[in-house]
């Protein structure tokens, strides 16, 4: 069940892999990165691009104590932290995850399900404890405002999911307040320049009128 006190991020369709076997005996390992710090799009309006970053460095004091691997982030749970059939690690590409789905029947199931396609890409449930935001204008384009992740507080789950959702309706509901909030900053702000430059304009106008009806006496 999604939660709104959790932000959920999907990735491509290539970040889940079965390990190799091996020998002749199957390994019923999952690897994967299930956060990767690239820049990714989470949507578009007519004036912005809401885009997101999450930092090399977020996950340096991140709670990962006990996270449950799940399917879509619901139900059962088939490996964990705490018994260490899930491990996790951070690298130069992201945060990778290794699962070991070979202790119950059920998680061997879902093994066979994620080995033929049916559920083909990852997610991760987590809640940020340190965010920014940062604007890049482009003349004649939309504006791209960036959302950095500074530092992750916790991480909840890494899921195999079959349907990834939006990533914009993902977000969380403070996360999208966030991000309104910080784009009507900007909007005050290009406003308050907008302003100045008329106001700059006015007065250079009134001084050169002045200038004139003084040469003019």
């Amino acid at each position: 069940m999604i939660k709104n006190d959790r932000e959920y991020r999907y990735f491509d369709l290539n970040v889940m892999k079965r390990a190799k076997e091996e020998g002749d005996k199957p390994s019923f390992l999952v690897e994967g990165y299930a956060s990767t710090f690239e820049e990714y799009t989470l949507g578009e309006n007519e004036d912005y691009i809401l885009r997101e970053r999450i930092e090399p460095t977020a996950f340096d004091e991140a709670d990962m104590t006990d996270v449950v691997f799940l399917l879509d982030h619901t139900g059962r749970v088939y490996a964990r932290t705490k018994n260490k059939t899930v491990e996790l690690s951070v690298d130069d590409k992201g945060l990778f995850t290794r699962t070991d789905l070979s202790k119950t029947e059920a998680s061997r199931s879902v093994y066979e399900d994620i080995e033929a396609g049916n559920y083909d890409q990852m997610s991760f449930a987590f809640t940020v404890a340190e965010d920014r935001y940062e604007e890049k204008r482009a003349e004649g384009e939309k504006t791209i405002v960036t959302r950095i992740i500074d530092r992750v507080k916790k991480v909840y789950d890494i899921s195999a999911v079959g349907f990834p959702a939006n990533p914009t309706t993902n977000i969380g509901i403070a996360t999208r307040e966030a991000f309104d909030g910080a784009i009507e900053s900007f909007e005050a702000e290009r406003l308050k320049e907008e302003r100045a430059k008329q106001e700059v304009a006015r007065q250079r106008a009134i001084a050169k009128i002045k200038l004139l009806e003084v040469e003019n006496d």
